[in-house]
């Protein structure tokens, strides 16, 4: 792990962002918990994507389906026969890895042993529903939600008046048994996505719609302040795409370590729907009232790793210059959008006064626009240590109360990224920080 991917991995735990999952235990390899504020940058990047790829437009509706799905809708979607990947053991250590992985290397990277012939392994979860094991039903935890989306495709054009080309969105919990994983939490056992399939007239040009969508992802990564220098496009060939896809581009980000997929579009054509339509006898047809003609759509399909996504927005915010720590996240996605602070936390008058404020700004029956942005009171040492941990966390505005404030009835605002102070009137804080938020 290089210098970068240390420092960030410390903050995350010393901070609260991430934690070893199962810690107090030993551990379990490549799991994560997320901490009081990991959990409110992960709801905050997840709200972020809904509104723009579900709420701003008109042809997109979403769907929360289940982890847990029946059996055969694997079976249709070729998972449990195309879901498999290489593995090799070192003879030494039992270490397993994937061969792609290894970079050409011939002998285990932990230990220098011998590794025996490559063998298919499946990445699925296996899991039995029902009291008696034996008995049971064999199932699977999705290792994508894309199958959700798919097998509702009816039920959302029996209940809605939605047309095509449409798309349904999702983000929820997948589960793959990876063997080679690492770089905190790039690649793990648990993780979210976030994606959308896009339904199609088979008829119509694909190619474009598929850049058109390529374009509004860039769109997302300007959102949550992802540099377009560090994004490449990387267009998948036809014999490394995934065995639904007749198009896919992986859109990398320059991680600490180097290039690495962060997010894709793939074209499936009507592989899911058709073969959903042969296993379950259902009609999965669409018929187009303009042209008169029933057809199976085909679909584009943009996916976003929400925990890489996580990992790219913090690799990307960390900042240090020669007295402090900074996570210059944009503003949206801040855990904390503003800290109240009493300039002394031992003077009575000024940590009444900034509770006051404190609970204002954080009232939301009494200021009701404030609900867009999260406040914090912090009074823990010396003002100078109270900031350098706010530049810490990424909290982009310091909101201080001092004797002047008692007077004048207002606060010295703190920026995160520029370090320079305004005095700002009490009662025009939450139009101040609305207006920042925007």
């Amino acid at each position: 792990m290089n210098d970068l991917m240390t420092k960030i991995v410390s903050l995350c735990k010393r901070r609260g962002f991430i934690y070893p999952g199962s810690e107090i235990y030993g551990g379990l390899a490549s799991t994560y918990d997320y901490g009081p504020l990991g959990v409110e940058l992960k709801n905050n990047l997840k709200q972020l994507w809904w509104k723009y790829f579900v709420h701003q437009r008109e042809d997109i509706v979403g769907i929360d389906g289940g982890i847990i799905l029946n059996p055969k809708v694997w079976e249709a979607s070729g998972h449990l026969k195309e879901f498999k990947d290489s593995l090799v053991e070192c003879k030494k250590c039992h270490h397993r890895f994937r061969p792609d992985k290894l970079n050409d290397a011939s002998r285990c990277p932990d230990c220098g042993g011998e590794f025996t012939a490559p063998r298919l392994f499946s990445g699925m979860f296996k899991t039995v529903i029902g009291p008696i094991e034996e008995e049971g039903l064999v199932t699977y935890l999705r290792p994508e939600t894309a199958q959700n989306m798919f097998i509702n495709f009816k039920n959302i054009l029996d209940s809605t008046s939605i047309k095509i080309p449409f798309g349904i969105a999702q983000a929820g919990k997948c589960f793959r048994n990876e063997i080679t994983t690492g770089n905190f939490i790039f690649r793990t056992i648990e993780f979210e996505i976030m994606e959308l399939e896009y339904f199609i007239n088979p008829e119509s040009d694909w190619n474009k719609i598929f850049e058109e969508w390529l374009n509004y992802i860039y769109g997302f990564a300007d959102l949550i302040g992802l540099s377009r220098d560090n994004l490449f496009n990387h267009e998948i060939s036809e014999k490394e795409r995934a065995h639904y896809s007749k198009r896919t581009v992986d859109i990398e980000y320059k991680f600490p370590w180097g290039l690495d997929e962060l997010w894709a579009i793939a074209y499936r054509t009507d592989y899911d729907l058709s073969h959903h339509q042969q296993m379950s006898k259902k009609d999965l047809t669409y018929f187009d009232e303009q042209t008169k003609k029933r057809y199976i759509p085909h679909v584009i399909e943009p996916t976003f790793g929400l925990d890489r996504t996580i990992l790219a927005v913090l690799a990307g915010a960390y900042y240090e210059d020669k007295n402090r720590v900074v996570l210059k996240l944009n503003p949206k996605l801040a855990p904390y959008k503003v800290a109240v602070f009493p300039l002394l936390a031992n003077k009575p008058e000024l940590v009444k006064k900034a509770r006051e404020i404190y609970k204002m700004l954080k009232a939301n029956n009494q200021q009701p626009a404030t609900n867009n942005f999260t406040v914090i009171f912090d009074d823990r040492g010396n003002i100078g240590k109270r900031y350098y941990s706010q530049d810490e966390i990424g909290t982009p505005f310091c909101a201080t109360v001092d004797f002047e404030s008692l007077r004048n009835d207002d606060v010295t605002v703190r920026d995160r990224d520029t370090t320079k102070q305004v005095r700002v009137k009490t009662k025009e804080l939450p139009q101040y920080f609305l207006e920042k938020f925007v």
